[in-house]
């Protein structure tokens, strides 16, 4: 995986960010989701290299080989804000005060915190698989609660970790042949590790609690996204068919917003990478 590129483990303030970087021109930033590593980008960092682009594919705090500090109470040591930060300061670690910006599932909503935190940074976002965590809570009927399960019993405390730890293989599953063997296997050794299994946990008890009320200030305050934003969701996965279109509902978070599906299941970059990189390469050379 990723030939070419640097792997280091560059230090932030109070965590240690876990980083593949490669290629020339501008930047992108790519942040993996709930529970992959920064391997899961294998298929399609090499392709935005090959576009002309600098790549940087970190483990978020926690995840993969990223070490973070001890959860807290409040969860704050897991914050988004908190990761967000991370990464702010890992990209200016390696050269590159103003970059492009996609996420995936948990890490598009550290992207987007990131984007509304530093708008100065970021040129442009494209967010996969995700709505704001307060848009899913308002929406959140039996059918949600039935569908996305996990968000609720993540948040409660220690049961999740003893059930997970107890038999972490039969939890995860995954499939080498779909994710491409080493990055399974980077993968499988992460999900092993309770200490990756407890950062993991602690990003949906943050999500449910100090991310939300952070989300919920945004919005009281009228803070919006000042950057072009893409929306792209996986058309076998079930955002659309809870919510419909998920633009409508990020134009109140953004005024410049397009988007559209990509045939692929949830792990996109993984199962779907030409598609999902020429949408990327598109947009970022959109004037």
């Amino acid at each position: 995986m990723f030939d070419g590129f640097t792997v280091e483990d560059v230090p932030v303030e109070g965590a240690t960010v876990h980083v593949r970087h490669g290629g020339a021109g501008p930047a992108v930033l790519l942040l993996h989701g709930h529970p992959r590593t920064g391997a899961t980008w294998h298929r399609v960092a090499p392709r935005l290299v090959e576009a002309g682009f600098s790549v940087a594919c970190p483990d978020l705090r926690g995840y993969g080989q990223s070490v973070g500090p001890p959860p807290t109470d409040d969860h704050s040591a897991h914050s988004k804000r908190a990761v967000a930060g991370d990464l702010a300061a890992l990209m200016t670690t390696l050269g590159h005060e103003r970059f492009h910006l996609v996420g995936h599932d948990r890490g598009s909503l550290v992207a987007l915190r990131l984007a509304l935190d530093h708008p100065e940074r970021v040129a442009r976002l494209a967010l996969l698989d995700c709505l704001p965590v307060t848009e899913h809570l308002d929406r959140a009927d039996a059918r949600f609660a039935t569908q996305w399960w996990h968000w609720f019993f993540f948040a409660q405390p220690d049961i999740p970790e003893r059930v997970i730890n107890a038999d972490p293989d039969r939890w995860y599953a995954g499939d080498p042949a779909t994710m491409g063997a080493a990055n399974y296997a980077e993968w499988r050794r992460a999900m092993r590790n309770p200490d990756v299994v407890r950062a993991m946990l602690e990003d949906y008890r943050a999500g449910l609690t100090i991310d939300r009320e952070h989300e919920e200030a945004d919005r009281a305050a009228g803070r919006l996204l000042p950057m072009p934003l893409l929306v792209l969701w996986s058309l076998r996965d079930d955002l659309e068919e809870l919510y419909g279109d998920p633009v409508p509902i990020w134009r109140k978070w953004a005024d410049d917003v397009r988007g559209g599906g990509i045939d692929s299941g949830h792990h996109m970059a993984e199962e779907a990478p030409a598609a999902l990189a020429d949408a990327l390469v598109g947009f970022f050379a959109t004037r």
